[in-house]
C-alpha cells in the first residue's frame, strides 16, 4: 500500500514546535500508520513550504490513499501558503483520491468543499477532546468499527466548522465541535487519532506560556497534565486513551477500507 502524507505546517509554524524536540509531524504520522500496518510505503509533500511545487495528476493518483496532518494555521487567515493547500485539496477533491485528515485536515477539506470554519467562541479545546459521542450515522460508518459510542481523544484545535462541507454526514460530536465527519472518498477527524500522551505532552510543554495566557489551564494545572502524560494510568484516563487499538481505530479502519 503506497500512501502520500501531506503536512499542513508552514515554516513558522512548525520551527516553534520543532525547537521543543517534536517529531517531525510526516515522520511521527508515518510511525504511527506503520504500527499498524508494517507493509505501507510514504512519501511526503509539504504545499505551505515548496509553494512553487506543482504535483501532477499521475502523481497525485499513483497513491492509494491521502493523509493530511494537522496544522497550527488559521485557514480563514487565508494566506499563500493557506491558499496553496486549499488548491491541493480541491484538486484531490476532484480527482475523487481516498483521503484521511486530522484536525487542520478536515478544517481544509471543509473549506475546499464549500463548507465554512471559524474560530470556537468556546475557546481553545486542546490536550483531551472528552465525551465524544457517535450519531446514528457514526455508529454505522465504517470509520467507526469496533470503536466505542462514546470515547476520549487527543485534540490540539482553537477553529471548528460551523458550515459542513458538500455531501459529507456528520458522524460524531462533543460539546466544543462536530469531531468527525465524512464523505465517500474523505475521512476526517476534528481531533488526533495518530497522537499519543508522548507527542501530545510535548505540544502542551511547546505551547504552555499561550495555554497559561489564555486561561486554558493554570500553571500549576498545566505542570500536573504534563507529569500524568508521561506515566499514564487507569486513575487519570479514560481506556479509548490507554488503549492504541481503540485510540487509532479510525486510522485501522481506514486503512483496511481503501485497501
Amino acid at each position: 500500500m503506497n500512501l502520500l502524507i501531506v503536512n499542513g505546517y508552514d515554516k513558522s509554524g512548525w520551527s516553534k514546535l520543532e525547537k521543543n524536540g517534536l517529531q517531525h509531524i510526516c515522520d511521527f504520522y508515518r510511525d504511527q500508520l506503520l504500527a499498524i500496518n508494517k507493509k505501507i510505503k510514504v512519501s511526503y509533500i509539504h504545499p505551505s513550504i515548496d509553494i512553487k511545487k506543482v504535483y501532477s495528476n499521475e502523481f497525485l493518483k499513483s497513491f492509494d490513499g491521502i493523509v493530511w496532518t494537522g496544522s497550527s494555521l488559521n485557514i480563514y487567515d487565508n494566506t499563500k501558503e493557506i491558499k496553496n493547500q486549499i488548491s491541493l485539496m480541491k484538486e484531490l477533491s476532484r480527482l475523487k483520491l481516498n483521503m484521511f485528515g486530522s484536525c487542520w485536515g478536515m478544517q481544509l477539506y471543509t473549506v475546499a468543499n464549500n463548507g465554512n470554519v471559524k474560530k470556537n467562541p468556546k475557546g481553545r479545546e486542546i490536550g483531551i477532546a472528552f465525551n465524544i459521542a457517535l450519531n446514528k450515522q457514526g455508529i454505522s460508518h465504517p470509520m467507526y468499527k469496533n470503536k466505542p459510542k462514546i470515547f476520549d481523544a487527543f485534540a490540539s484545535h482553537v477553529d471548528h466548522i460551523t458550515t459542513k462541507p458538500s455531501y459529507s454526514k456528520l458522524l460524531a460530536d462533543n460539546n466544543y465541535s462536530i469531531q468527525a465527519l465524512a464523505t465517500k472518498f474523505f475521512w476526517g477527524t476534528q481531533y488526533h487519532p495518530e497522537f499519543n500522551f508522548k507527542y501530545t505532552g510535548q505540544i502542551l510543554k511547546a505551547r504552555k506560556k499561550i495555554l497559561i495566557n489564555e486561561k486554558c489551564f493554570s500553571k500549576n494545572q498545566l505542570d500536573n497534565i504534563i507529569s500524568a502524560y508521561e506515566k499514564p494510568n487507569e486513575m487519570s484516563f479514560s481506556h479509548s486513551l490507554l488503549n492504541h487499538k481503540i485510540r487509532n481505530q479510525e486510522l485501522s479502519n481506514w486503512l483496511k477500507f481503501i485497501k
